[in-house]
């Protein structure tokens, strides 16, 4: 994959949808640690990275211009999000991902959980939004770099595998894409999020626990 051309088209500015991110955020405070840390896996420009309230926050990604395109205050950490070696046992009390999993392959799949695991504080949250197969199974591979499948079952039977508890589960969280409509209209997003059946959703929300 010809990554500058990836970057150049995936990680354009779009204040649209970092006002979504906003949003989100709020929505994910009851799993974040205020008063602690945060590392942002595959962060893009660190917008939701730079929405999360936390003392410290932590945006990795490939992109060789990170610490250019993170908000301020965040800590830009250029590297491979499955490859967590330079940060030391327990040093997060919350790691985040958005759409990332589903770019990787089995085994670094494996090797990324087993490294979250470690980083993480007993007690610590990790939280994944994730396009979800069953809800959107015709335009899941619309995404070439797409490679793994994921369900809302899938995905928690495999976090618990790698020794997570599961605390929470959305099924249908988000659209697919945030070139929907939300992106558009994101004042309408809180109300979106909290309507018990979420149409157009192709995305979902899990969040689990180190025990």
């Amino acid at each position: 994959m010809d990554e500058e051309r990836y970057f150049s088209t995936r990680l354009t500015e779009d204040p649209r949808r970092a006002a979504v991110w906003t949003h989100v955020a709020r929505y994910l405070r009851p799993w974040i640690h205020a008063d602690g840390s945060i590392l942002d896996l595959a962060a893009g420009r660190g917008e939701l990275t730079g929405a999360l309230e936390a003392r410290r926050r932590v945006a990795m990604d490939l992109h060789p211009d990170l610490a250019d395109l993170v908000p301020e205050g965040v800590e830009a950490v250029v590297g491979d999000a499955t490859d967590l070696t330079r940060f030391a046992d327990a040093e997060f009390n919350n790691v985040t991902a958005s759409n990332f999993l589903e770019h990787l392959e089995h085994p670094d799949i494996d090797r990324c959980l087993a490294e979250v695991f470690r980083v993480l504080r007993p007690g610590g949250h990790l939280i994944l939004v994730q396009p979800n197969f069953a809800l959107a199974p015709r335009a899941y591979f619309d995404d070439y770099t797409h490679r793994t499948i994921h369900t809302d079952v899938s995905l928690a039977d495999r976090l618990g595998a790698a020794g997570f508890e599961m605390v929470h589960i959305e099924r249908r969280f988000l659209p697919l894409s945030m070139k929907s409509r939300l992106s558009f209209g994101h004042r309408l997003v809180p109300l979106y999020l909290r309507l018990p059946w979420r149409p157009l959703a192709g995305q979902m929300l899990l969040v689990a626990r180190r025990p």
